[in-house]
């Protein structure tokens, strides 16, 4: 594919391979300010190799070939220690994952912080005031104090948000930088990473959420299995897509779905009156009822940090509620109450292959591989990938590991948490259609929490808005 090149960032024929063969193939692009560049398409078809190529930080075992300039630098030519320098003085990454670039033992205010003070050089006072302004501009004044597992998944999005601003650097990688994020503050993100691109940064997103990729504009890449299939102006991109899997993006966006039909719900697996959680003189929610029965999907939808995992976490008994009371069927096992949780590489051992959990945990309920293998398949889940550690595949991937792996112990109640924030239209569309196909089979009762109100409105039986009305 021909690409015009600029004179910031060039990328000429990057290959990435691993010891098993290619796993991005040729891929050439540019960048230069004033006009922003998105990657965008489905999880695992390389977008963040990309990016981590760019920024010289390949996971172990895989290797770049072809030429990276900023500046007029071969960065694939420079030095480990050399790149390194440049992390966030001249590029910063905004990490696909908050959960695992945050670090836990501090408060979310120093955090951003020590950007300034031990970066910039700034005093006291100064990175102070400055840190107050970057978590203000993602409507973050309130957990400034908080540690990281105090806020939800939304929140340590905004707070990753707020260290890479805090960067300045002269180049921006944006990594799914609006996953698990409503559309309210989806859009206000894509508005402050526009800004960064008027005020002279250099900006490349990579992401799989087209309407990302629409309001920030400039020049779209779309990727498929490792290689750039389609290159040009949003604009026209959009208008007149020519490649054959961008058609089948754009069509697989939620507000495009046919509304799935609602089966007739059988008997109450879980149900809860009054509910009330706080945290110090913050109220969550109030008053909250909720009942779920077999063969039933229902949707909270609302805010970032409103409070939709708690109620999730309570419903399984993970978490006390401060009023109220949930009752779940006694009839079932425990064991058949499961939950999605939204953070897929906090729910697998970092140092365990895919496969070794998943036969694990096979054996010890005496479940049988091939179920293991029929999931992965309707998955779309190629078994390359259970030969792997959990970080060295995408978020997508795991995410529908997590999926497989909860299936499989044949779960009456799920709660899946945001189950499909990493996935891009295709992929989301494929995986939800699976879960209403085993809803309709099984009778399993689901509660969604998502950001996404189109994806709720075609799937749910019932749909409640935290804060708002039940419909």
């Amino acid at each position: 594919m021909n690409v015009q090149m600029m004179n910031d960032l060039a990328v000429h024929d990057l290959s990435i391979e691993t010891v098993d063969g290619p796993i991005v193939s040729d891929v050439s692009l540019s960048l230069g300010k004033g006009r922003p560049l998105t990657l965008l398409g489905e999880s695992g078809s390389g977008k963040s190799l990309v990016a981590q190529a760019i920024m010289g930080n390949l996971p172990a075992g895989v290797r770049a070939s072809g030429r990276v300039l900023f500046k007029g630098r071969d960065l694939l030519a420079e030095p480990a220690a050399e790149r390194r320098r440049r992390w966030g003085r001249s590029i910063g990454l905004l990490p696909q994952e908050p959960w695992l670039a945050l670090d836990p033992t501090m408060r979310v205010g120093p955090q951003v912080g020590e950007i300034h003070r031990y970066v910039k050089g700034m005093t006291a006072n100064d990175s102070g005031a400055a840190t107050r302004q970057n978590l203000a501009e993602v409507s973050l004044s309130s957990a400034e104090a908080l540690f990281p597992f105090q806020i939800s998944g939304g929140m340590g999005q905004r707070a990753a948000i707020a260290m890479a601003h805090a960067g300045d650097t002269e180049l921006l990688i944006a990594d799914e930088p609006t996953k698990g994020l409503d559309a309210e503050l989806r859009d206000s993100v894509a508005a402050r990473l526009k800004h960064e691109v008027e005020t002279g940064r250099l900006l490349l997103t990579i992401t799989h959420d087209v309407a990302v990729a629409r309001a920030l504009g400039g020049t779209v890449g779309v990727m498929l299995g490792g290689r750039l299939v389609e290159y040009g102006p949003a604009e026209t991109l959009f208008a007149e897509p020519q490649h054959a899997y961008t058609k089948a993006l754009l069509a697989a966006e939620p507000s495009r779905w046919a509304r799935k039909t609602r089966a007739t719900p059988g008997k109450t697996v879980v149900t809860a009156q009054g509910l009330e959680k706080r945290y110090g003189d913050r109220v969550l929610f109030s008053g909250f009822d909720i009942e779920i029965a077999a063969g039933e999907i229902v949707s909270v939808v609302g805010p970032s940090g409103c409070g939709k995992t708690t109620i999730g976490n309570i419903l399984l008994g993970l978490t006390k509620p401060d009023a109220g009371a949930v009752v779940r069927d006694a009839e079932l096992s425990p064991l058949r109450f499961q939950k999605l949780y939204q953070d897929p590489p906090a729910a697998f051992a970092p140092h365990q292959k895919v496969r070794k959990g998943l036969k694990d945990l096979a054996r010890l309920h005496g479940k049988d591989w091939t179920e293991i293998e029929v999931l992965c398949d309707r998955l779309r889940l190629q078994s390359a990938l259970l030969d792997r550690l959990p970080g060295q595949v995408s978020g997508g991937e795991l995410q529908r590991f997590a999926l497989a792996r909860a299936l499989l112990l044949d779960p009456a109640f799920l709660f899946a948490d945001e189950a499909t924030s990493r996935l891009d239209p295709v992929s989301q569309q494929d995986v939800i259609t699976l879960l209403h196909e085993i809803v309709r089979e099984t009778g399993l009762a689901v509660l969604l929490v998502t950001h996404d109100r189109d994806l709720a409105e075609k799937v749910s039986t019932r749909l409640i808005e935290l804060g708002g009305a039940h419909r």
